[in-house]
């Protein structure tokens, strides 16, 4: 197995839409799926569609981890799939703003529009049927990744780009804010008292 190379925003392959995948059993299919469930493992990331390793082809791989899950009956943890000429609906009209980022967008996170539940289905290496309806962070990664196949990057769907900055900005201001959280809530709690 390899490590491929990601590509980056900026890159034209990103912009396109995929081709079908022909023969999703071809040893050449097998390969690039084993790679980039390496790739994706190693970068470390949720999910990677084929153009980001620079193949034009309509397939992604996702994981949900522990840490990621909600717990919710269509959330749960899920270890390394890969979907196949996938097709994602939502489920309902309903949506919510969810932080992603990227990784053909290092270093990037933003506030992004999704639908809150979705149903997917597509095949396997094997032309096993893959299905699933999802919420949660599940729902949120299978749209992110789906949208590459269709040449869409996360910030093609924003609404608000104040909601957007880079990773190491965005936890410095989340721990400021749960300081001044706790401090207010030990003046409050004194002041109570007084």
């Amino acid at each position: 197995m390899t490590v491929l190379k990601i590509a980056r925003m900026g890159h034209p392959v990103l912009l396109e839409r995929c081709r079908p995948v022909a023969d999703p059993g071809a040893p050449e299919i097998r390969r690039l799926v084993r790679d980039m469930i390496e790739t994706m493992e190693d970068a470390p990331g949720a999910g990677l569609a084929a153009p980001q390793v620079h193949v034009p082809l309509r397939l992604f791989v996702f994981r949900v981890l522990p840490e990621r899950s909600t717990g919710a009956p269509d959330d749960t943890v899920i270890g390394n799939t890969v979907v196949i000429n996938p097709v994602v609906e939502p489920l309902g009209a309903e949506t919510h703003l969810r932080w992603e980022g990227c990784l053909s967008i290092p270093g990037l996170r933003a506030a992004v529009p999704r639908f809150r539940r979705v149903r997917y289905s597509g095949v396997d290496c094997d032309g096993r049927p893959v299905s699933a309806e999802a919420g949660g962070f599940h729902a949120g990664v299978v749209q992110h990744e789906n949208d590459h196949l269709d040449g869409i990057l996360y910030p093609m769907r924003m609404t608000d780009f104040r909601q957007m900055g880079f990773t190491e900005e965005l936890a410095r201001a989340e721990e400021l804010a749960l300081r001044l959280d706790t401090a207010r809530a030990a003046w409050t709690s004194a002041a109570s008292r007084a």
